[in-house]
């Protein structure tokens, strides 16, 4: 297939959550496995990227968008990257989505709406890329939103055109890319699709709701955040739009990147080691802690907690069951950033308890890695977490991972009370202060026997969190949207378009 995969960040280039990783590790298995494969991101300020540098591609003023660049770049691991190169919308200080004070840029409606003009474009047989057009458009999270509006659209013109399937996937239902209406005429969105049926939320215009309403097929990244979402509770407001789409709706467990998260070969540790000799694993924990300013005790346990300071993650029930896990005379070591009250909060208490808590704040990759070899658990109680990466990290490491009963958590942890054969980490009771530390004295209690804990070391770092079975389940969602992506989708009540439904019914049942 001919695959274009629309993403606002992609790690290495760019990452501020797992979005990123995903978007560069699923393309790179997809090519692996003979697709074409190419990666619509923009080009930010200060990405450095390497590889061969092909010739760019002029995409004119059009509309409300200033004129553009395709600059395409074919990576070493056998994607070719799609650079959109407009200076005047990404060229700027600070993230992807917000400036260098932290504030949401003003005009992001139009740096994302150029994003997915452009995602949809190439799914047409006016794509700029001469010889190459997409077989399926793969939109990512809300700044690749209204691509599958704008296929649709192009579908709906009075001479319509055979275009891409569109799949868009839902990383964080909770980012939902709301403007207001007003931007349906800066971004070009019909009329009859500013509705409750179409892109109209609570008066608003979302392009989450767009991708979710057009899209030929929906994903999201774990099979039980497919069913919370569809739920009052997690559904953030979007869970009506979702159950009716139900039939659309599939969870697949992200993967994770097994070359660069192997501590077996992992260039940011300073000692190797695998299932079979774990002597290179305690001699990471004792570098973590000569980094961090530990006390170098290997008799002491050591959790740790690599996060967005946020109550989402669960940080403020670390903070209630800090003083029970000090009290067991453990250590912990907390690398992250966020929440200002959440920040000074785990700073006070590394201040007050100097020999046991050390935090880092901010983001380093290395330390991060470290953390995960050199730690003996790992602390993930999220109130929801779509899929979650670092589990997956923490078991390929040989530290057991204690988490909430939510989402992806759920789908990739196997929890030892439940199951004592092949048990991997402790999940939490609840999603709470006690259920917190009900798991927490669950894993001391295990650490303190040496046999058990190495077996369920043992299973976590036998568990294969690698993205083929991922990726072979993302090419059957594809095939299933190209084949049932109608030709024609015109405004739902139009006579043309419950003709063009008719006839798609009698040919189906036909053959």
């Amino acid at each position: 297939m001919n695959i274009l995969f629309a993403t606002p960040e992609c790690a290495p280039w760019v990452k501020t959550g797992g979005l990123g990783d995903v978007s560069g590790a699923l393309p790179a298995t997809l090519a692996a496995l003979g697709h074409d494969v190419r990666v619509l991101l923009p080009a930010y300020r200060g990405m450095k990227v390497t590889g061969e540098i092909g010739d760019g591609v002029e995409l004119p003023a059009w509309g409300p968008w200033p004129a553009a660049q395709l600059v395409p770049v074919k990576a070493d691991n056998g994607v070719t990257l799609l650079l959109l190169a407009c200076p005047g919308l990404y060229q700027r200080p600070g993230g992807p989505y917000v400036d260098a004070s932290g504030h949401d840029y003003h005009d992001n409606a139009l740096r994302f709406g150029l994003l997915s003009r452009v995602a949809a474009q190439l799914g047409t047989a006016h794509s700029p890329l001469h010889g190459w057009m997409a077989d399926v458009v793969h939109a990512n999270d809300w700044p690749c939103g209204l691509a599958p509006l704008y296929l649709a659209q192009a579908r709906s013109t009075p001479l319509p055109e055979r275009t891409a399937a569109s799949v868009f996937t839902i990383h964080n239902l909770a980012f939902q890319g709301v403007f207001p209406m007003g931007a349906a005429d800066l971004l070009d969105v019909p009329h009859h699709w500013r509705t409750l049926e179409g892109v109209e939320f609570w008066g608003q215009l979302s392009m989450l709701k767009a991708a979710l309403q057009f899209s030929d097929a929906i994903t999201t990244v774990s099979p039980t955040y497919a069913r919370e979402i569809q739920t009052q509770a997690h559904g953030v407001g979007m869970d009506g739009v979702l159950r009716s789409r139900s039939p659309y709706l599939r969870g697949i467990l992200n993967g994770i990147d097994t070359k660069q998260w192997n501590p077996g070969i992992d260039p940011l540790l300073p000692h190797h080691f695998d299932a079979d000799n774990l002597q290179g694993k305690a001699l990471c924990k004792a570098a973590l802690q000569a980094r961090v300013g530990l006390p170098a005790e290997p008799k002491c346990m050591l959790f740790s907690l690599v996060s967005r300071l946020t109550q989402q993650k669960g940080v403020d029930l670390v903070l209630a069951t800090l003083p029970r896990i000090l009290q067991a005379g453990a250590q912990l070591v907390v690398l992250g950033q966020g929440d200002p009250a959440l920040a000074q909060a785990l700073r006070e208490a590394a201040q007050k308890h100097p020999k046991q808590v050390a935090v880092t704040l901010g983001f380093d990759e290395s330390l991060a890695h470290l953390i995960e070899a050199g730690a003996d658990a790992f602390l993930m109680p999220s109130r929801f977490e779509p899929c979650g990466l670092n589990q997956m990290y923490s078991q390929a490491y040989g530290t057991p991972p204690i988490v909430a009963p939510v989402g992806g958590l759920l789908d990739s942890v196997t929890d030892v009370s439940a199951d004592p054969a092949h048990g991997t980490g402790f999940i939490m009771t609840g999603v709470d202060p006690a259920g917190l530390d009900d798991a927490v004295q669950r894993a001391l209690r295990a650490w303190r026997e040496p046999q058990r804990w190495r077996k369920i070391q043992a299973n976590g770092m036998a568990r294969h969190f690698g993205w083929e079975d991922s990726a072979m389940q993302y090419l059957e969602v594809y095939e299933r949207a190209i084949a049932r992506a109608p030709l024609v989708e015109k405004s739902p009540n139009s006579q043309d378009a419950k003709a063009a439904k008719a006839a798609q019914k009698a040919q189906k049942k036909a053959s």
